[in-house]
């Protein structure tokens, strides 16, 4: 299975995507009115980070909400973005998140941003793809 099958039963194939010079407090409401946890940030349609719920807490954490709120994203976002393909292997890019502890990857292919999934995503694909071997195992061996 490859990523692109689980960008397929996304609900919606849109990446909300901020700028660097975003607000915390619009990124916020940003990700609590997309209910997300994460936006690829963008300039020229160039990825130039990630930031994540994660990002937030650890600057609110040094700075005090009424300092950090008033920041950028372009402050406090991750500068070396990993990334995936469409046509990555699924158990591939599991492996990568859990070893390197992110929760969302965005997918390029030929250098445009053409979705993100979340390490959620992929459990949920993967529960659902053993799920459907299950039943039909159990499907053959009621038949025989």
């Amino acid at each position: 299975m490859h990523i692109s099958d689980v960008l397929a039963r996304k609900p919606s194939g849109a990446v909300v995507t901020v700028t660097p010079d975003t607000t915390i407090r619009q990124l916020l409401g940003i990700l609590a009115e997309h209910n997300i946890g994460a936006c690829v940030v963008c300039t020229d349609d160039a990825i130039t980070g990630i930031v994540s719920e994660r990002d937030i807490v650890r600057r609110l954490h040094s700075d005090g909400p009424a300092v950090a709120v008033e920041n950028t994203v372009g402050a406090i976002m991750t500068s070396d973005v990993t990334v995936c393909t469409s046509a990555d292997d699924i158990e591939q890019i599991l492996g990568v998140m859990t070893e390197r502890r992110f929760r969302h990857l965005p997918v390029v292919d030929d250098d445009r941003l053409v979705g993100i999934v979340s390490i959620g995503d992929l459990v949920k694909h993967r529960i659902d793809q053993l799920t459907f071997e299950r039943d039909q195992l159990e499907g053959y061996v009621h038949q025989h």
